[in-house]
């Protein structure tokens, strides 16, 4: 038996487990609806949107969220097809055996568990004797309590001093999570008294990166939080030890007084008496899908409180829990994925714009970028076998109105149309909002937002052409009230469960990362000592002056 034929039996069987129905169909190009899909078209946005359209194409998606497909150029049988290819994929069947545990991750034989750190979509998951709800809910609760302790001034740095600061050390998942939920909520706390410890970042293996940072603190008052799962991610521990060389040199301070690690249970940062406390995840929570756990949880919960942090998770738990209904009409992360599907491999789209009307939502877009590329970015299936689709597109964003006047003349009027995914919200996180020429500035910016919907579906004729705009480009908006904690965990939730169900499409593992590995191991090469041997690899190290 080959390596594939293991691998597809193996499957196959756990989702027969799971009471998942596993047909042939098993990747969307192979359901029955896939040659008639293939023959669609792109409806022409410039004489099918109407007032009508916008109001009866919205899906809410949780806590006041609500996902407009209006202006995407799919007609009604292009999403009876995909709907008929979703149900004959089940992919709400594979939702359900993942999140009842599972092992959806067989490229590292593992179960995939961040919806548990919210809730039960799916009901228990206990194996080996440990119920994984309780243990999350477990860690949650232990970094609720330090973090209250932190901010009443119970626990003080190892001088005396309250802590101000906390600085989180992490890359990757560890970092652009985090940062992306923190940044969105650091205004709402301010503005409601409820912002304890303010954050700073380091990620980079660049020591500028953290230097910078370390030039900007008092490490009397700052509390560092070292997140690795592993507990060996080498551009993490080389910043910490960049950061424990800063605070040995400031006299009577003790290092351990002052770092916390996020890590496993079983590394080598775990019960080690060099940090003031260790909070836990385990290998069943991806990196980038971490943010809800104990790696976005404690920096959450010193900075905007323990409250609101489980807010956030609460409106991620009922994100989640709507991602369960069958009808794509329902079910917005459902329609997203399927839409996403369409534009990808029917029409040949390659990228997707996020644009984010709200400025708390500037790093939101990078955090997707990790989320959906590092997922979908993989060229074989769960069969061991080439993927002959195009997977994930590429993801860029930054937040309106500043895009507009930087990229949006090609989206625009470059000659792709791109789909555009725009997020807003009607109410400020802010209070102070006064009048400029008849209008709040909240009211300028959805303006803007407004027109450049219709901008992009509608265009404009002209007799100049270049004052022309083809129009025709199909974008969607996720619109709410207010970015609040709640709102942002049924946003985040949203995207994790496009990303997933994107995934289930193409029959491809969205739980693993092996494209980043192969970097690691040659950078060992170049540091090794002795230097790298193939004189390839030796030549740029070289060039940078690395070897």
């Amino acid at each position: 038996m080959t390596q594939s034929e293991q691998v597809r039996g193996y499957y196959r069987a756990i989702l027969t487990e799971e009471g998942t129905t596993m047909s042939a169909c098993n990747r969307i190009d192979r359901c029955p609806s896939w040659p008639s899909l293939m023959r669609k078209g792109h409806e022409d946005l410039r004489k099918v949107l109407n007032s009508e359209r916008v109001a009866s194409r919205i899906i809410p998606v949780a806590r006041g969220l609500s996902y407009s497909y209006a202006a995407m150029d799919v007609d009604n049988e292009t999403l009876d097809l995909l709907a008929d290819s979703a149900n004959r994929l089940d992919l709400i069947g594979q939702y359900r055996a993942l999140a009842s545990g599972a092992l959806m991750n067989i490229g590292e034989n593992r179960m995939v568990l961040h919806h548990l750190l919210r809730g039960e979509p799916a009901g228990h998951v206990v194996r080996d004797g440990r119920n994984f709800r309780d243990f999350y809910e477990g860690e949650r609760k232990r970094f609720s309590a330090f973090a209250e302790r932190v901010r009443n001034g119970e626990i003080l740095g190892s001088s005396g001093k309250r802590f101000e600061r906390v600085v989180q050390i992490g890359i990757g998942g560890s970092d652009l999570g985090p940062r992306a939920l923190y940044l969105a909520l650091e205004q709402w706390a301010r503005e409601r008294g409820l912002l304890g410890l303010r954050a700073s970042f380091i990620s980079n293996v660049d020591p500028d990166d953290a230097n910078g940072v370390l030039a900007t603190i008092d490490p009397e008052s700052t509390l560092f939080i070292l997140v690795s799962k592993s507990g060996t991610t080498q551009e993490t521990l080389a910043n910490e030890a960049l950061v424990k060389a800063r605070l040995t040199s400031v006299k009577g301070l003790d290092p351990a007084g002052h770092l916390i690690a996020v890590t496993s249970e079983t590394s080598p940062l775990a019960r080690n008496p060099g940090y003031l406390d260790s909070f836990y995840i385990d290998d069943f929570i991806g990196g980038r899908y971490s943010a809800t756990s104990a790696v976005g949880g404690v920096l959450l919960s010193l900075c905007i409180g323990p409250d609101a942090f489980r807010a956030i998770l609460d409106g991620a738990a009922e994100a989640d829990m709507r991602a369960l209904e069958p009808a794509p009409r329902n079910n917005a992360s459902l329609m997203d994925a399927l839409i996403g599907i369409f534009q990808r491999n029917v029409l040949g789209r390659p990228s997707t714009g996020i644009l984010p009307y709200s400025q708390a939502l500037s790093r939101f877009p990078a955090h997707l970028q990790q989320l959906d590329m590092e997922s979908n970015g993989k060229r074989v299936d769960r069969d061991g076998e080439d993927v002959p689709l195009s997977t994930g597109p590429v993801l860029f964003g930054e937040p309106g109105t500043n895009g507009q006047h930087s990229f949006y003349q090609l989206l625009h009027q470059g000659t792709d149309p791109i789909p555009l995914q725009f997020i807003g919200f009607k109410k400020n996180q802010t209070s102070f909002d006064p009048e400029f020429e008849g209008s709040s500035s909240r009211r300028k910016l959805n303006a803007n937002l407004a027109a450049q919907i219709v901008a992009f579906a509608l265009g404009k004729d002209d007799t100049a052409p270049n004052k022309r705009f083809p129009g025709g480009r199909p974008n969607s908006l996720i619109v709410g009230e207010e970015l609040d904690p709640y709102a942002l965990g049924a946003l985040l939730a949203h995207y994790e469960n496009k990303v997933m169900f994107q995934g289930f499409c193409w029959n491809i593992n969205s739980f693993d990362q092996e494209g980043v590995q192969l970097g690691k191991v040659l950078t060992r090469k170049v540091l090794e000592d002795g230097g790298p041997v193939d004189p390839v690899l030796k030549a740029y190290a070289t060039l940078l002056g690395a070897v």
